[in-house]
């Protein structure tokens, strides 16, 4: 659920204000090479969040 969350937020916050990279700050690229890391958190998040969810039932 973290990765989910702060994937989702660092990637609504960059597509806001391109300037503001956030955490992956120190990532090497532009704009879009951050968004698709951003992109591959929430990723991430989602699929971890709902195996542990159906690991849980």
């Amino acid at each position: 659920m973290v990765l989910l969350a702060l994937g989702a937020q660092g990637g609504i916050r960059l597509l806001v204000d391109h300037a503001d990279r956030g955490l992956l700050d120190w990532v090497p690229g532009g704009f879009a090479t951050c968004l698709t890391c951003y992109a591959v958190l929430t990723l991430a998040g989602v699929l971890l969040a709902g195996w542990g969810s159906a690991r849980a039932k």
